[in-house]
Formats: structure tokens, sequence, C-alpha cells
């Protein structure tokens, strides 16, 4: 493994986002390294105001950033709320990226989405394909938005000389999620379906499209774990992927959560509703290359993702 080139402990660490399941995994998961971590609610800080965001930086001069604060949600969200999905993120990373190099933060790490790639890129998808083809329509406001931030701290890094860095996840699962069938990421929405045919001992849940696209999907503590990692071990243009490098099916991700849920039913599809994009799968060889890898096996993942369901956000 690579030395650390940069030290969180004794640090002011500001985690924008640490509600939302992939920034409130990075607060558990600085914990552990003995440094102050900031936060700041929607109440105190409204990241799409300017002078409020350069306000609380100044004041509160955090040494380091996570940038993990997005509107976020699945197909559906994506496809009806296209302005929100593209301004709202424009300016959440603008306002954040800019204020950091204002009040001098020492380093920063965007976090980005493997939407960013094109539709049909060959997989596994290395990050010199981004910008090479046309984007998935179902989320492509998302992944414009996504990929102006990376070149923005690119921009940053070249013309002022900070220290940010962008990191590509896969898709998620895991503690925290948004449980919101409209608006919730695939995994969210299978748990919340299958657990609620389970509560009502319904012989079928239906699910979106045909079920055969590919998907890789990464636990929300082991992202934590791999930013946390890129924070410390990495500084350099590029962004990095983090994923586990293992594809399923939509099928296959349905026929784990029901086990895990202890699940009995048959699933039926609606081929009416979008797939999305056909196969999604991170070439990680550069995180495994610097020393980090998942540690989270699928099965034991789903199974702390509905412990949490159940306890934290299931319908009683």
């Amino acid at each position: 493994m690579v030395e650390a080139i940069y030290r969180l402990a004794g640090k002011r660490v500001y985690v924008a986002g640490h509600r939302g399941m992939a920034g409130s995994a990075l607060v558990r998961r600085l914990e552990r390294e003995n440094c102050e971590i900031l936060t700041a609610g929607r109440a105190e800080l409204d990241l799409r105001r300017q002078a409020e965001v350069e306000a609380w930086m100044a004041d509160r001069r955090p040494q380091a950033v996570f940038v993990a604060a997005a509107t976020v949600g699945g197909i559906l969200a994506n496809s009806t709320r296209p302005a929100e999905f593209l301004f709202d993120n424009l300016v959440i990373e603008t306002n954040l990226i800019g204020a950091a190099h204002k009040s001098g933060v020492e380093k920063l790490l965007f976090l980005g989405s493997s939407c960013i790639y094109p539709r049909l890129a060959a997989q596994p998808m290395t990050e010199d394909a981004l910008l090479t083809g046309p984007l998935e329509p179902t989320n492509e406001w998302y992944a414009v938005a996504k990929i102006a931030g990376i070149k923005l701290c690119q921009a940053f890094r070249r013309q002022y000389g900070c220290d940010f860095i962008s990191a590509m996840p896969t898709n998620l699962y895991g503690l925290g999620d948004r449980y919101d069938l409209t608006q919730g990421h695939v995994a969210a929405a299978l748990i919340m379906k299958i657990h609620a045919a389970k509560q009502a001992g319904a012989p079928t849940v239906e699910l979106w499209g045909t079920g055969t696209p590919q998907r890789e999907f990464l636990f929300s503590e082991d992202l934590a774990d791999g930013l946390v990692f890129l924070m410390t071990h990495y500084s350099d243009e590029p962004h990095v992927n983090i994923g586990t490098g293992v594809e399923i099916t939509i099928r296959e991700l349905a026929e784990r959560i029901a086990a895990a849920a202890g699940y009995t039913g048959r699933f039926v599809f609606d081929t009416s509703k979008p797939d999305g994009t056909p196969r999604k799968v991170m070439d990680v060889s550069r995180m495994i290359g610097m020393g980090w890898k998942a540690a989270t096996g699928m099965d034991d993942g789903l199974r702390q993702a509905c412990d949490w369901y159940r306890e934290h956000a299931m319908p009683l």
C-alpha cells in the first residue's frame, strides 16, 4: 500500500451532505481519524446560496472538504425533475469548490457518479471513457452536472494549484439510503418493495424493466472507507473510480435482497418501464493498484441494509 500523503488527524474536516447515505457513512468513518468533523444542516446553511457558503467557510475554516452534497434520485426522479437535477447540482458544487479555494482549504474531494460515462461505453468503464460518447438519456441532467464538477476541480488545480480531486463511485446501497419509491435508487426501491410484499403476504413483486441490465453495487461503508483512502493517498487531476468491479443483473439483485429479507415470493417485470443503461460496471484497477479494495460482500452488505431499513425507515 502506498504511504499517506495527506493526514486528516488534527484537521477540521467538513462533510457537505452529511445527512445523505454517502455523507453519513463518511461521518462514521471519519470518527476513526482523530479529526474535527464539521457539518451544517439546511437550516444553518443553504448550499445553493453562494454568499452563505462563502461566509460559512470563512468562519469555520475547514482544512479538508468532502463534497457529498447533491440532489439525487433514480430514473423516475431524473426524468421528471431535470431542471432541479441540473441546476441544484451545478450551483451546489460551484459554491462549495469556489468557496473552498477562496477560504484556503488544503484539500477537497468531489464525489461524482458512474452515470458520467457514455451510455454505451466499453465495459468495464475506465476513467478515460469520460466524454467519449452520448450519455444515458434517463440521467443525463445529473451526469452533466457531475461532469462539470469534475472539470471544475481540474480547472482549479491547473489554474490555482488547488489540491482538489474527484472520485466516481458506482451504484450505492446501504445504511441511510433514501427509501422513497419515486425518488430513490434501485437498491433502496427494491428493499422497500420486497419488505412491503413480505409484510403483506403478497405472492409477487413487480419490478421495472426486464431485470436484465447489469449493474455493480458498492456498500455505503466501503464507499466512505475508499473516499478517506483517496483523500489521504491521492493527489492528481484524473478522477478515480470506486467500486467492486463485480456485476449482477437487476433480477439477481432482487433475488439477493429477497434472501436477505426472508421473502419467498416471485418477481414479475413491467417491460413498459425503462431499463436504463444496459450494462454498467467500472474498472477499479487504479484503486486496487493504490492498495484499496472494497471489503464487504454483497450478501453481508444487503443484510445490513435490510436491517437498517427495518429499524429506521420501514413503515409500521
